[in-house]
């Protein structure tokens, strides 16, 4: 189909086998359909409408729902032969724009009348890493790693083939800056190490979070900050040398970095936590939890949501894969409780859940391929004490 193309409404809802909460699908279509990346907002005009990404017409494109109609308007129109990922795009918090990498090229999307400029091309030698935008809307923060296909066997959007290695080359990584005003690009920070996951700040201008990417217990430190300025770089929740932390995200007030983790023994992975600290390292807290969740995401700390892990017996029955819920008490962090099921599978980044709060927290949006094809599936976060323990569920499962 082509651009400004309308699709009819798909909605559906039914209730939560658990919680009883009533989970509304947006999407219903025999191809994979999905949201933008947990750290990407996606809501725009005022939380009137909603990017997500279709897999439908045999490509990947970008589309936008809209909350008051139900339906689907599609944005772009790239075919199979296109390498785009959709679920990389970025909104400019300032005007209707969002941008995203295509084949060698960076380009801008009109979100009025979906035209599409090109702001970048890839220099030889590279791969895209994700975009950010600035909290000003005038600039984006994008990264470019050395690219070792060539010499590494590398599918990392499906199964993560090639992660460990291409970590272990310790490959020449760059952050740039592109002005959106005149088109210039500056290389603000380079290092012979695999740079991901670069987030701008959604409040300062100027502050960005980056990764060391790879297994965590294998990268030298996973969370970085930076000063775009003044062009410091410094690690962010430093922890012992059993401690691994990443999954990082900015809260709405762009200050503080939420993030998960785990500790590990000679013997197993054992301990989990999550916990949040500011970009400064000051007032840095954690909280143990004994179960496992693949990503979290808040606005705040008064609220996490998790989204567990893929579906596997437990205690007789499913429960790892649900959503669970946090609450930030005076006694620390009450929960989790669980939302609903989720059923996904995680096989590949598509279909990955990436639960995540709308603007207010009132909305859980998340992924699911539990009819077989990924579909966008929306929850109202009804009061926290309405929704069932996890721990009972689990003890009335034994």
């Amino acid at each position: 189909m082509k651009k400004g193309y309308v699709w009819p409404s798909e909605n559906a809802q039914f209730r939560d086998s658990i919680s009883d909460v009533v989970v509304r699908q947006l999407t219903d279509f025999m191809a994979h359909s999905f949201h933008l990346y947990f750290t990407n907002p996606g809501w725009y005009d005022d939380g009137k409408k909603l990017l997500l990404g279709s897999d439908r017409g045999n490509g990947s494109n970008l589309y936008s729902y809209h909350f008051d109609t139900e339906q689907l308007t599609q944005i772009t129109e790239f075919t199979r032969k296109d390498q785009v990922v959709i679920q990389g795009t970025f909104l400019n918090p300032i005007k209707a724009e969002a941008y995203l990498i295509v084949n060698k090229n960076m380009i801008a999307i009109d979100l009025t009348n979906f035209s599409e400029t090109k702001l970048y091309t890839l220099p030889n030698g590279f791969k895209f890493g994700n975009v950010s935008c600035l909290a000003d809307g005038k600039k984006l923060i994008f990264s470019l790693t050395e690219d070792l296909s060539s010499s590494i066997n590398s599918n990392l959007g499906s199964g993560y083939v090639g992660f460990e290695e291409t970590e272990a080359a310790r490959p020449l990584s760059q952050i740039c800056l592109l002005d959106l005003a005149t088109g210039l690009v500056e290389i603000v920070h380079e290092e012979q190490r695999w740079i991901g996951h670069v987030n701008a700040s959604p409040r300062q201008a100027e502050m960005i979070t980056f990764c060391h990417e790879g297994p965590w217990d294998k990268v030298d430190h996973r969370i970085w900050g930076m000063n775009l300025k003044t062009k410091k770089v410094w690690p962010i929740r430093e922890g012992a040398a059993n401690e691994f932390a990443g999954h990082e995200y900015w809260h709405a007030d762009g200050i503080h970095i939420g993030y998960h983790g785990f500790t590990e023994t000679l013997d197993q992975k054992d301990g989990k936590f999550l916990g949040f600290v500011q970009y400064d390292n000051k007032g840095q807290e954690e909280y143990d939890f004994p179960y496992q969740n693949m990503h979290i995401h808040s606005n705040s700390k008064e609220l996490i949501i998790g989204d567990g892990q893929q579906a596997s017996a437990y205690h007789g029955e499913t429960y790892k894969d649900c959503i669970y819920l946090w609450r930030k008490t005076e006694g620390g962090m009450e929960g989790p409780r669980v939302l609903c099921k989720h059923r996904g599978s995680f096989h590949s980044q598509k279909v990955h859940v990436h639960a995540c709060f709308n603007p207010d927290s009132t909305k859980v949006l998340f992924t699911s391929d539990m009819s077989g094809y990924a579909n966008v599936y929306l929850v109202d976060v009804p009061a926290f004490d309405t929704l069932p323990k996890l721990e009972e569920l689990l003890n009335k499962s034994y």
